[in-house]
């Protein structure tokens, strides 16, 4: 084993990686024989660490061995240098199982020999920005460049994308100049008119994210032409199959958005959304919301109420809401033309004998196909034990996974179908079964899914049906937080937070109740981008977006969250003070407050002493009163018996005549009494499920300031009708929005965000 190790780290692995391959029999079988061929051809030469980077992804993504040689010759012969040649390779010997291989085909899929030179870089950068010059010069830096880079990478599929990128950038400077402090500024939203522009910010659906998904933007296949895609396996049947795919389809767009109803939607999940539907709506097609339910032991009627709410509350309405339950019935007749196809077989291998890598071959793999057609019908008919038997489907899986489970026994009564089944199919053989089912175009999923393309393609090719066309993108995380159904439970168990809405986590529920508006959630989204690599974003820049939409959305009020008395002693009379909503533009409506003698201010709004850079009221430092044309003055401070400042006499002067203060305050007249919780990180480290970063585990990384009540704070009476979920900006405080805790006797509010840091104010 020792020996393995050094050499594993001899091309480029650490000890750790070397160590974690060890434990997969076929894949460090797969890299010594590869790293042994290499050693021989290169004679006194080492291998270097990018040539050791190619070996080690072709083994462990290699299914048939008998190429290990061929692609470990062309690797070292620097004919593939880069992780798409190898990709391409890849899905060319496995689309190609047959022998002799055709040297010059594979060559020419892989880009072998192909050199891209810096003016044929030039040449297609000129000639697409040429095609996008009118819209460049109209929206200059504010267009989306990533169409650019779109139809580069497209344009020039073995080029360096450093290059490519460095040279798009050349010719955007050279075109529109450097940038000016109107490029600088905040792009204003527009609405657009016309049917086929389907976003509108008053859905909430970003018009970045359209752009990012409309067309050339994205590589993807157009309708029926999926035999196009890399790695896309075509049979003797698969044109006819497409043909009536189109018949039935019209050539529409068809994607789908599938989440088991077993927990609450998350962030993460919000990029699925958008991504799923996104895709469809920019390219006029349509989505569906497909419930996985084939796991009746977890899944309940909240959740399925649930996710459709989420969907919905980001803007988008699914062409159609179905189940994988709507089919079980055709997924066991296929199931069993499965086992008459030779392809699968009843298997009585524990769970716990499946488990992990190194799998041993099942004994039944062989077994008679009659004798497998019995032993499911005995499955079905309720004659086995749970555990007793499963279906299995005879593939290797890309990530070396022998034989997936396609049946297993369950007797749990399904929440759709009660005690009609006993037997329930898996993800693995349902999920590419109903995206076929339903004519899904593009199957859009994460990039853990990426090792399950080859099966998808295997069970469709197998069963003789329509194949749509995996496409994996890259999954979005959160630092300082947790997203896990198993871990938000035990918060939950442990009281650590309220519920799965609990403002501090970032399911979607929670996100709603905090008070952020679907359209930052997709404007987040956008900025993202749709990656293929795993994007792991800091929170404040979901918060920025927020703010970005409350900014226009949420009218101002004055609330004091630490109140302290103010006595106006010379105030001429009681008067109502008109306030606008939004203090920018005055056309958008205004609301009226009271203005008495006594008001409330923040604490923090008065100090005792002058401090050095304190602009707010003291005994020598007058201050203004927002809105109401007024400055105060101290006269009296009155304590109470433990020398605690209670209430402040003043004597007010008309901001007209008087000199400018060096601030306004905020201030409550005649206020609503109401309860405000403000929220901060639920954890302390920015990863609290590594246990690098935390040893103790991430129950032992919550921040005992996650959560402060103010019990007693005050709101001016503009908000008495205030409904769940409204919100606002507190002036001077921050964003708030209502809770679904309020009642009529007393408002509850929660903070969205705080306002934008503001260095000028002390």
């Amino acid at each position: 084993m020792a020996d393995l190790v050094a050499l594993f780290t001899s091309v480029g692995l650490s000890e750790q990686k070397a160590k974690e391959t060890l434990k997969n029999e076929g894949l460090s079988s797969a890299l010594r024989d590869a790293i042994v061929q290499a050693r021989q051809l290169l004679g006194s030469k080492d291998i270097d660490r990018a040539m050791g980077t190619l070996l080690y992804s072709m083994a462990s993504r290699l299914r048939d061995i008998r190429r290990l040689a061929f692609l470990t010759d062309h690797i070292v012969r620097r004919k593939i240098t880069t992780d798409l040649q190898l990709s391409a390779a890849l899905d060319f010997v496995k689309s190609h199982p047959q022998d002799p291989l055709d040297q010059r085909a594979f060559e020419n899929s892989c880009g072998v020999g192909v050199v891209v030179t810096p003016e044929q870089i030039e040449d297609a950068v000129e000639l697409i920005i040429r095609k996008h010059k009118v819209q460049l010069l109209a929206e200059r830096y504010r267009f989306n460049m990533g169409i650019l880079m779109g139809e580069a990478r497209t344009a020039l599929k073995w080029a360096d994308g450093k290059i490519v990128k460095n040279e798009v950038d050349m010719q955007v400077l050279h075109l529109l100049g450097p940038k000016t402090e109107a490029d600088l500024e905040k792009k204003p939203k527009v609405h657009i008119k016309g049917v086929n522009d389907v976003c509108r910010i008053s859905e909430g659906i970003s018009d970045s994210l359209m752009e990012q998904l409309r067309g050339e933007a994205l590589k993807f296949h157009k309708p029926g032409e999926n035999y196009k895609t890399e790695g896309y396996v075509v049979t003797p049947n698969t044109m006819n199959l497409l043909k009536q795919h189109l018949e039935l389809t019209g050539g529409q767009v068809r994607t789908r958005f599938p989440p088991e109803p077993n927990g609450i939607l998350h962030i993460g999940h919000a990029k699925a959304i958008n991504f799923n539907f996104g895709y469809a709506k920019a390219n006029n097609g349509i989505c569906f919301l497909r419930y996985d339910d084939t796991n009746p032991e977890k899944e309940e009627e909240k959740y399925f109420t649930a996710i459709k709410d989420m969907v919905e509350w980001l803007g988008y309405k699914p062409y159609a809401i179905t189940h994988a339950s709507d089919h079980f019935q055709l997924l066991y007749e296929l199931a069993v033309d499965l086992i008459r196809r030779g392809h699968a077989y009843v298997c009585h291998q524990r769970g716990e004998e499946l488990k992990g890598h190194n799998v041993p071959p099942s004994p039944w793999r062989d077994r008679p196909v009659e004798e497998s057609l019995v032993l499911f019908e005995r499955m079905k008919k309720g004659m086995c034990a749970e555990g007793e038997a499963t279906l299995r489907m005879k593939l290797v899986m890309e990530d070396g996974k022998l034989d997936p489970v396609a049946y297993r026994i369950k007797y749990t009564p399904h929440h759709r179908t009660g005690d009609t089944w006993c037997m329930y199919p898996t993800y693995d053989y349902t999920h590419c079964l109903c995206d076929s089912i339903e004519h899904i175009t593009h199957s859009l999923c994460t990039k853990e899914f990426q090792a399950r393309r080859s099966s998808y393609f295997w069970l469709c090719n197998a069963l003789d049906v329509y194949c749509p066309v995996q496409w994996e993108y890259g999954r979005l995380n959160l630092t300082y937080t947790v997203v896990s159904k198993r871990k938000i439970i035990k918060l939950v168990e442990t009281g650590a937070v309220r519920d799965w809405d609990d403002p501090r986590l970032f399911t979607l529920t929670a996100l709603r109740r905090r008070g952020f508006p679907p359209q930052a959630i997709n404007n987040f989204c956008a900025r993202v981008g749709v990656t293929v690599a795993q994007t792991t974003m800091e929170p404040h820049l979901l918060e920025a977006c927020v703010r970005e939409v409350l900014n226009d959305t949420a009218p101002r009020v004055m609330a004091v969250l630490e109140p302290l008395k103010v006595t106006i002693t010379n105030l001429p009379a009681d008067a109502k003070v008109h306030i606008p909503d939004f203090p920018a533009d005055e056309t958008k409506g205004s609301h009226v407050v009271p203005f008495s003698k006594t008001i409330f201010i923040e604490q923090s709004d008065f100090r005792e002493a002058m401090e050095k850079g304190y602009k707010r009221l003291t005994p020598d430092q007058p201050v203004g009163l927002r809105h109401a044309g007024y400055i105060i003055s101290l006269q009296r401070v009155i304590k109470d018996g433990r020398g605690k400042v209670v209430e402040l006499e003043v004597t007010c002067s008309s901001s007209d005549s008087a000199e400018k203060p060096k601030a306004f305050i905020h201030w409550v007249s005649q206020p609503l009494q109401c309860e405000v919780r403000l929220y901060e990180r639920l954890f302390v480290h920015k990863n609290p499920e590594d246990p690098a970063e935390v040893p103790g585990g991430f129950l032992s990384d919550l921040s005992p300031n996650s959560l402060q009540l103010v019990e007693s704070a005050l709101v001016d009476r503009s908000v008495s009708e205030a409904k769940v979920f409204d919100k606002f900006q507190f002036e001077r405080v921050g964003y708030f929005s209502v809770d679904p805790d309020s009642t009529a006797e007393k408002l509850v509010f929660n903070r969205t965000v705080t306002l934008k840091e503001d260095p000028g104010k002390i």
